[in-house]
């Protein structure tokens, strides 16, 4: 099962915050707290969205994204910040199911494209992206300013 998160998700999202940093060792980089989600993702400005993945009633796996803008097509874009499933229950098709519910979310909103960022190291990722039908955008660089 798929849902959107509610306010009652955020040390669940949190944790997967957690787990993911810690999967692309990238832990020392996380200063998220409950408190700062809870602004963030539920506050008076919402700047992104949630939704989880379920095993039965066991919570496996996350998706948080938000939108941006395409100048090119004039059109809205859904960017996926994150996409983590519990590494015992990759190959399931919980990642798959997420993608698909971030793909079937941007249609609705009339968005003109899904984007995202993976590590070059994360081949498992890369591999399952290209079997959905995602394009390398190896012409492009991510630059970042961090404030």
């Amino acid at each position: 099962m798929i849902r959107f998160a509610v306010e009652d998700d955020v040390p669940l999202i949190l944790k997967f915050i957690r787990d993911i940093a810690e999967y692309e060792k990238l832990s020392h980089q996380v200063e998220t707290t409950e408190e700062k989600l809870r602004d963030t993702l539920f506050g008076e400005k919402k700047y992104a969205e949630v939704i989880l993945a379920f095993d039965g009633e066991t919570p496996v796996g996350f998706a948080l994204f938000f939108h941006n803008y395409s100048t090119f097509r004039a059109k809205p874009g859904i960017y996926l910040e994150d996409l983590f499933v519990e590494p015992n229950l990759r190959g399931k098709g919980f990642g798959k199911a997420l993608l698909n519910e971030i793909i079937h979310i941007a249609k609705q909103r009339n968005c003109g494209r899904v984007e995202w960022s993976v590590l070059d190291w994360n081949t498992p990722a890369i591999n399952f992206y290209k079997s959905m039908g995602a394009q390398s955008m190896d012409e492009w660089t991510v630059f970042r300013i961090s404030l």
